[in-house]
């Protein structure tokens, strides 16, 4: 699952690719890890927000731990009760110029990185909801991923056509169920040196 993503453009150059009003204020990140603040467009708006739901697990002792950030959804659980609601009425669109995930054998894990040709930013299907813990956060739905990146992990992002945004966007639940797709275009990818974790 996708835990690292990134955003190379300004917040008044993602308004301009999603036609939305610019949230005055927003902080974000450009490389976006769980916890960290994204852009993310919805209601006609771009903003930032937390990324990852937050969920409490519970200590050997059944004490409450600190919440945990959820980032990604998988399509097939969007009807369960974590994310049923958000799913049914708060979908949003992550601008992403590219996601990373971890290749190579554990303990030296590097990062690769994916992306649209040409290096565009591109909209994933997410959800979003206000939360006690962390305010306004989102998530991103994934899929079974692409065969140009199945060698590597099995599930990726929903990546949506500008022609479709407005159906993940304001559709009924059904319709942007039925956009929870596999990428069938092509995929830049670029292979590094860069550790996933640690030094």
């Amino acid at each position: 699952m996708c835990n690292l993503y990134r955003l190379r453009a300004n917040q008044a150059e993602v308004a301009r690719v999603f036609a939305a009003q610019p949230v005055p204020g927003a902080n974000f990140a450009g490389d976006v890890y769980p916890g960290y603040p994204g852009l993310v467009v919805a209601h006609g708006r771009v903003g930032a927000m937390n990324w990852g739901f937050p969920v409490v697990l519970k200590g050997r002792q059944g004490q409450p731990l600190k919440p945990k950030p959820v980032t990604n959804a998988r399509n097939d659980k969007l009807h369960a009760p974590f994310w049923r609601a958000s799913f049914a009425r708060r979908r949003c669109l992550i601008p992403v110029s590219q996601w990373a995930e971890p290749e190579g054998e554990a303990g030296r894990m590097t990062r690769t990185w994916y992306g649209m040709p040409g290096g565009d930013v591109f909209a994933i299907g997410g959800i979003w909801r206000t939360t006690a813990d962390w305010g306004q956060t989102y998530a991103m739905v994934m899929v079974a991923s692409s065969p140009a990146m199945s060698d590597v992990h099995d599930r990726m992002p929903v990546v949506l056509r500008a022609d479709q945004w407005a159906a993940w966007l304001d559709g009924e639940p059904e319709a942007a169920l039925a956009l929870c797709r596999t990428w069938p275009g092509p995929l830049a990818i670029e292979r590094t040196g860069d550790r996933w974790a640690g030094g």
